[in-house]
C-alpha cells in the first residue's frame, strides 16, 4: 500500500510538472511571436528544468537560436531534441532550415528527407526541399518537389511561386509564366508573384511587361527592396538610365546594406560616365559582400573607361586569388596528350546572340566548321537563355551545343570534363554573364581568354590571351597574368551584317557641311573626349556631330550633353542626338555620316567595324594599352594607318584635313566596303586558319610537357 501511494503521488507531481512545462512553452511561443526572444528563452529553459526530456522545449530553444542568428547553437538544440525523440520530424525540418541559411544545401536536403520519411505529406518540408535542391543546382528535381507540394495543397501560393522561379532558371519561360499567373489568381496582391513574373518577362526580353509587373509589386508592397532593384534593372535595359539611378537610390534608403543595389547603381552611373562614383558603388557592394564576384568584375571593367595609367594588374590578381579560394582546382585530366589528334575546343559565353561577341564570332564558327582540314571540334557552352537568329546560326556551325545557364560552377565543370574539352575559351572576361569563377576550377588542361574583353582576367588558371601585335605590343605583356598569343594579322574577324544597305553619296556634298559621328555608348565620352571633339567642331565651321546611343532616349541625358558642349563653346544646333534603334536602322544612320570619331581611352570595336562597312572612315587616337588600341588594330588590319592619330592635336588635324578634302573622302567612301571586305578583318577562312594554328601550337606544347 505504501509504495502504491508513493507512486501515485510521484505521478501526480510528474503530471503537474509536465503541465507546467507545456504552459511555459505556450507562454514562450507567445513571447517569441512578439519578438521577445530573451523572455521566451527563459520560459523554455524553465520548462526544461521541470521536464528535462521534453523535446518540444529543446525545439523551441533551437528556434530562438535560429531567429537570433546563433545557428550552431540552434543545431545543437535540435540534435538534443532528436536524442530525446528520434522521430521528431519538426526537429529535422528546422535543422534543415538552419543548414540552408548556413549555405549548406546538401546537409539541409538530408534533414528534409528524414522529416519527409517520417511525415510524407509534410508540406513545408516538401517546399523547403525544393529550395535546397535549387541551391544544389538540381533544378529539375526542385521542380518535382514543388509539384509534389501542390498535390498536397493545390492552392499553396508559395509553391506556385517557387515552381515558377525554378522553371525560369531552367529556361522554361512559358511554364514559369503560367505558374506565376496562377499564384496571382490566388492572391492578386502578392508582391512576390508580380516581382517574379517581371523577372521572367525580363529574361524573355519583354521589358514593357516586366516594368509593369515590378510596378504592380511595388503597389502591393512599396517597401519591397528587390522589386525596386528589378525595376531599376529594367529601366537600365530600356536606356532610362537617370530613372534607374533614382530607383536604385530609393532601394538603398530601404536596404542600405544590400550588395546588389550598390552594384547595380554603379552600373547605371557608369553608363552616365560618372566613373569615380560608380567605382565607389562597386567597392561598397564588395564591402557588403566580399565574395560578390560580379561586383569585383564590374569594378575591373570600369577601370577601362578611365585614363589612369597602366591597367590595374594588382586588382585583377586579387580577383584571381579570391576566386581560386572558392574553387576546387583540377590538377589531372583524362585528355590524351596526342599532338596530332582532333581537338575538342569549348567556348564559354552568355553572348551567343545579337551582341558584339556574336557579330565577331559567327563567321569564324562558320569558317572553322566548313574547313575540310579543320582539326577542331567546336563545343559551345551557352551561359544565357537569350536566343535569337544569330544564336540559331551559331548552333548550326557548332558540333555540340550545351545550355549551361543556371548551372553551378561544379556542374559546369562536370559538363566540361565529361566532354573532355582540350582547350576551353572564355569569351567574356570581366563583362556580363562571365564564368570566370568556373575557369578557376581549371576543368580543361588548357584555358584561353579571347574576344569579349580587353585586359587581363587575373585568373591564374587561364593560361593564354589571344591578341595581335597591333593591339598588344610586347611592352604591355607585363600587365597580364596570361601568356600572350599573337595572331599574325588581327585578333578580330567580323561577320558582314545580314542587311541590305547601299553606300550612299557622301552627305557633305549635298548638305554643305561635314557630319561627324560617334555611335558608341555615352559612358565612353569622358570630359577629355568631349573637349577634343569640341576642338574638332570649332576647327571645322558649320560641321555637325551626330551622337547615337541608348542613353539618349532620356531628355535629361540629352540636356546634360547639350550643357556639356555649351560649356565648351559649342551651340546645341550643331548637335544631333538620337537614341538607339534596331540594327538595320542603326546601320542606315551611317548613311548620314561623313567621318566617325572614335572615343578614348576606351576605343570602339564593333562600332568602328560597322562604320567602315558602311563606308564611313574612323579617326582614332592611339593609346598604350589594349583597350586604347582597338581602333589602332582595326584600322591597321584594313590598311588605314593614316587615320590613326598619335596625339590629340594630330586627331584634330586629321578631322580638319579630311573635312577639307571632300572629293577624296567621297572616293574613299565608295570603295571602302569592298576594301575592308577583302581585308583580314572580314576574311573568315584566313582568320580561321590562323586561329586553328595558334590553338594547335599551344596544344602541341602542352603534349610535349606530358612525355
Amino acid at each position: 500500500m505504501f509504495w502504491s501511494l508513493l507512486l501515485s503521488r510521484c505521478r501526480r507531481k510528474s503530471n503537474a510538472a509536465q503541465k507546467e512545462s507545456l504552459r511555459l512553452i505556450s507562454v514562450g511561443n507567445l513571447l517569441e511571436d512578439s519578438g521577445q526572444f530573451s523572455e521566451a528563452m527563459l520560459c523554455y529553459e524553465a520548462a526544461l528544468e521541470l521536464a528535462p526530456t521534453l523535446a518540444r522545449a529543446q525545439l523551441s530553444r533551437g528556434n530562438i537560436f535560429a531567429a537570433t542568428g546563433r545557428f550552431q547553437e540552434a543545431l545543437t538544440a535540435y540534435d538534443e531534441a532528436l536524442v530525446i525523440c528520434p522521430d521528431y520530424a519538426s526537429a529535422f525540418y528546422n535543422a534543415g532550415n538552419v543548414h540552408l541559411k548556413l549555405g549548406c544545401p546538401n546537409e539541409a536536403l538530408l534533414a528534409y528527407d528524414k522529416a519527409l520519411k517520417l511525415i510524407p505529406d509534410f508540406l513545408d518540408a516538401t517546399v523547403a526541399r525544393g529550395l535546397a535542391l535549387s541551391d544544389c543546382g538540381r533544378n529539375e528535381e526542385a521542380a518535382e518537389s514543388y509539384r509534389q507540394a501542390l498535390t498536397i495543397q493545390p492552392d499553396y501560393i508559395g509553391a506556385h511561386i517557387n515552381l515558377g522561379n525554378v522553371l525560369r532558371t531552367l529556361g522554361k519561360y512559358q511554364a514559369a509564366v503560367e505558374c506565376l499567373r496562377k499564384s496571382i489568381e490566388l492572391d492578386p496582391d502578392d508582391s512576390r508573384a508580380h516581382n517574379n513574373l517581371g523577372n521572367v518577362m525580363m529574361d524573355m526580353g519583354n521589358f514593357d511587361k516586366a516594368e509593369n509587373c515590378y510596378r504592380k509589386a511595388l503597389v502591393s508592397n512599396p517597401a519591397y527592396v528587390e522589386a525596386h532593384i528589378n525595376l531599376g534593372n529594367v529601366l537600365l535595359e530600356r536606356g532610362q538610365t537617370s530613372q534607374a539611378v533614382s530607383t536604385f537610390q530609393r532601394a538603398l534608403t530601404l536596404g542600405p546594406t544590400i550588395a546588389e543595389t550598390h552594384n547595380n547603381l554603379g552600373n547605371a552611373l557608369l553608363r552616365l560616365g560618372q566613373f569615380g562614383v560608380a567605382e565607389t558603388c562597386y567597392l561598397t557592394a564588395i564591402k557588403c559582400r566580399p565574395n560578390y564576384f560580379e561586383a569585383h568584375s564590374n569594378l575591373l571593367f570600369s577601370r577601362n573607361f578611365r585614363d589612369i595609367g597602366p591597367p590595374r594588374l594588382a586588382e585583377a590578381r586579387a580577383f584571381g586569388q579570391l576566386v581560386a579560394q572558392v574553387a576546387t582546382a583540377q590538377t589531372a585530366w583524362e585528355n590524351e596528350p596526342d599532338p596530332y589528334r582532333q581537338l575538342r575546343i569549348g567556348f564559354v559565353s552568355g553572348d551567343f546572340c545579337s551582341h558584339p561577341v556574336g557579330f565577331f564570332l559567327e563567321s569564324v564558327f562558320a569558317a572553322l566548321s566548313a574547313s575540310p582540314l579543320n582539326r577542331l571540334t567546336l563545343y559551345a557552352f551557352h551561359n544565357h537563355f537569350r536566343c535569337d537568329e544569330i544564336t540559331t546560326r551559331l548552333k548550326e556551325h557548332c558540333h555540340f551545343w550545351r545550355s549551361v545557364a543556371g548551372k553551378t560552377d561544379a556542374q559546369l565543370v562536370q559538363c566540361v570534363r565529361e566532354d573532355q574539352i582540350d582547350i576551353l575559351i572564355d569569351l567574356s572576361g570581366h563583362t556580363a554573364h562571365n564564368r570566370l569563377t568556373m575557369f578557376a576550377w581549371k576543368p580543361a588542361p588548357l584555358q584561353v581568354t579571347w574576344l569579349g574583353y580587353f585586359a587581363t582576367t587575373g585568373v591564374s588558371a587561364i593560361d593564354y590571351l589571344i591578341a595581335d601585335h597591333w593591339c598588344l605590343p610586347i611592352s604591355e605583356e607585363m600587365y597580364f597574368t596570361e601568356s600572350i598569343i599573337r595572331l599574325p594579322e588581327t585578333r578580330f574577324c567580323f561577320t558582314p551584317p545580314a542587311v541590305e544597305l547601299d553606300i550612299t553619296v557622301l552627305p557633305a556634298l549635298t548638305n554643305g557641311f561635314v557630319t561627324y559621328a560617334c555611335f558608341n555608348s555615352l559612358s565612353k565620352l569622358s570630359e577629355d573626349v568631349l573637349e577634343l571633339w569640341a576642338k574638332v567642331l570649332d576647327a571645322t565651321p558649320g560641321s555637325r556631330l551626330l551622337l547615337k546611343s541608348q542613353q539618349l532616349s532620356e531628355k535629361l541625358t540629352q540636356h546634360a550633353i547639350y550643357e556639356r558642349f555649351a560649356f565648351l563653346g559649342i551651340d546645341g544646333s550643331r548637335l544631333i542626338l538620337e537614341e538607339a534603334s534596331p540594327r538595320s536602322e542603326y546601320l542606315a544612320a551611317y548613311q548620314r555620316v561623313d567621318i566617325a570619331l572614335d572615343p578614348f581611352p576606351f576605343t570602339g570595336g564593333t562600332t568602328t567595324v560597322e562604320a567602315l562597312w558602311m563606308g564611313v572612315p574612323v579617326i582614332t587616337l592611339s593609346g598604350e594599352h589594349l583597350v586604347a588600341r582597338q581602333g589602332v588594330g582595326i584600322l591597321s588590319s584594313v590598311g588605314m594607318q593614316d587615320w590613326i592619330a598619335q596625339t590629340p592635336e594630330g586627331y584634330v588635324a586629321l578631322a580638319v584635313k579630311h573635312a577639307h578634302s571632300l572629293q577624296a573622302l567621297s572616293m574613299l567612301r565608295q570603295g571602302l566596303r569592298s576594301s575592308v571586305m577583302s581585308s583580314p578583318l572580314f576574311d573568315a577562312p584566313r582568320f580561321a586558319r590562323h586561329f586553328s594554328a595558334a590553338l594547335i601550337d599551344i596544344w602541341v606544347k602542352w603534349c610535349a610537357t606530358k612525355k
